[in-house]
């Protein structure tokens, strides 16, 4: 029997990321985005038992823009989504796949021992993931856990 082989958000998760204050304004976002050329912020943590947020292009274009609000009268606070989803580094991709798709995501955090390490998208997952498992082993079926009969 060949084993499928498993692949590991560490193994495509983006490892740079920016933070933000979360009482920072829109502007202070934008600028930051723009300067560090990302389109996601990770919130920051008001304290040790806070949660991450993340703030995304897409929310200062829903909450922000689409309802002609002043970028430099909003705080980081009032938009970003909070808390976070997060997945931990050692998760198959397929299960983080399946939390993509239940709850409609389009990143999530990367937490390990309560510290971000890193951030993960649905492309990751598809464009290098998917893409590896289906070109090096000739695809695959089933739960990650499950061989597969070959």
């Amino acid at each position: 029997m060949k084993s499928t082989k498993r692949i590991c958000v560490r193994d495509l998760m983006k490892k740079s990321y920016t933070t933000i204050d979360p009482r920072a304004t829109i502007s202070d976002a934008l600028k930051t985005m723009k300067r560090m050329r990302t389109s996601l912020l990770v919130v920051e943590k008001k304290h040790a038992d806070d949660q991450f947020g993340l703030l995304l292009v897409s929310d200062i274009a829903s909450q922000v823009l689409a309802r002609d609000r002043a970028p430099s009268r909003v705080n980081v606070y009032e938009i970003m989504q909070k808390p976070a989803l997060s997945v931990h580094p050692e998760m198959d991709i397929r299960y983080c796949s399946r939390l993509f798709d239940r709850f409609k995501l389009v990143r999530a955090l990367v937490v390990e021992d309560g510290a971000v390490v890193g951030t993960i998208s649905p492309n990751a997952l598809v464009l290098d993931g998917l893409y590896e498992l289906e070109h090096e082993l000739g695809g695959f079926h089933g739960d990650p856990e499950e061989p597969v009969a070959g």
